[in-house]
């Protein structure tokens, strides 16, 4: 077999789960164009309706997009398994998200910032239950860390990609040029999603169907939980230090280039290293990655409330990349490997619930922790991830079945 075909078949590597891969590699790549936007069009903004400080405003349209795709998401995964089209729904979230964005260019006040946000974070909550939905049920379990590694590494480079193509247009060409980039990207993984993926329809009783509860909690069993609560640890840790930039940049004498170098470490360090790991947990099982991963985010969080240069600050980013990459694959696939027919949107819906909430809270909680003192919100952030650490030990499944295995958990394998 040739080295390409051989590498495909390991990763796990088909039609549909590259289709669904470039197309969220586009689609972040229009999301992620804001991130570098919304501060600066906030700061234009006439303040005729709210008056607060510009870090306030930003940080409140940051949270609300995060809480609102976090809260409907369990909704919507309910809503994809009810309905049994996963492709229609993926295209009514990313036509929702691509014309919220497209009507930046009309917005002329805060208010209208909110509603665009919130519009956003309901497109988001459309879209990813039923991707990863389509995801569980093109994917086989030998091979299910790899892809979603896959798939995570191109959403990745849709991220990195998307704020300096931004920051680029803005600056010689002027926000609406940005805004119509951003939706173009949108609309070119609508195409892609439309022309490359099939619809996979799922047999199931159709009065199971008809009464079909949002929250069954005979979906939720340890594994859905525990890797829903390590992507929201994992989550909280990496995107705490955003809230924190100016506060980095007095205390380590920098700039906001030498921040921003530093922040873009996280996705370096998962860009070399996700699709790697996320093939190990095929062989090894997905809980060693995930224990680790959480272990390392949990110490280099305290960590980086101690740095003392740009150089230090740089490594710890770069762990927790890593560190990122070996918690996100592998729970992601250990909930698919768990996932029930006609439960799959619900049950994926949860993981990543608790990534969005880990998106939201973490920034939240280092900007009110820091007001005592620059290390309390990594000391309480950290150690709280090495609790759920040792709560992920004690009542994660492993889902990969080896004949031997240096591990012994506190939970017996999942069926």
């Amino acid at each position: 077999m040739p080295l390409k075909d051989k590498l495909i078949k390991t990763l796990g590597i088909n039609k549909g789960v590259l289709a669904l891969s470039v197309a969220r590699m586009a689609d972040a790549m229009g999301n992620s164009i804001l991130f570098i936007l919304i501060p600066l069009y906030v700061a234009k903004l006439p303040s005729n309706f709210v008056d607060f400080p510009v870090p306030i405003l930003v940080g409140i349209l940051i949270s609300l997009f995060g809480f609102i795709a976090a809260i409907f998401q369990p909704v919507m995964g309910a809503l994809s398994d009810k309905l049994n089209m996963r492709k229609k729904l993926i295209q009514a979230g990313l036509g929702l998200i691509g014309i919220s964005t497209l009507f930046f260019i009309f917005a002329d006040n805060f208010i209208h910032l909110l509603i665009l946000r919130t519009l956003q974070g309901l497109g988001v909550a459309i879209t990813i239950p039923a991707v990863l939905s389509l995801m569980t049920l093109i994917t086989e379990r030998s091979t299910r860390g790899g892809s979603m590694g896959v798939y995570s590494t191109f959403r990745i480079i849709g991220f990195a990609i998307g704020p300096v193509v931004g920051g680029y247009l803005q600056v010689h060409y002027g926000f609406d040029a940005a805004f119509y980039l951003g939706s173009g990207f949108i609309i070119l993984s609508m195409l892609l999603v439309q022309s490359w993926v099939k619809e996979v329809k799922i047999e199931t009783d159709k009065e199971v169907t008809r009464h079909l509860k949002v929250f069954d909690l005979s979906l939720y069993g340890d594994g859905i939980l525990t890797a829903a609560l390590a992507t929201f640890a994992m989550a909280c840790c990496f995107s705490m230090v955003t809230t924190l930039e100016n506060e980095f940049n007095a205390r380590l004498e920098m700039t906001a280039i030498g921040f921003s170098i530093a922040f873009s470490m996280l996705m370096v360090g998962r860009l070399i290293s996700q699709v790697p790991l996320g093939h190990f947990s095929d062989k090894f099982g997905r809980k060693p990655f995930i224990l680790g991963g959480l272990a390392i985010m949990g110490l280099t969080t305290i960590i980086m409330g101690e740095v003392q240069t740009l150089t230090q600050l740089i490594i710890v980013r770069l762990l927790q990349g890593i560190a990122a990459a070996g918690v996100a694959a592998p729970a992601f696939a250990l909930a698919a490997d768990l996932s029930k027919t006609g439960g799959e949107g619900r049950q994926m819906s949860v993981v990543t619930m608790g990534f969005g909430l880990g998106i939201a809270v973490g920034p939240l909680f280092a900007g009110l922790l820091t007001v005592f003192f620059f290390e309390l919100p990594f000391i309480v952030i950290g150690i709280a991830t090495i609790i759920g650490t040792w709560i992920v030990y004690k009542r994660m499944p492993e889902t990969v079945q080896r004949e031997s295995t240096v591990f012994s958990y506190g939970m017996p394998p999942a069926e």
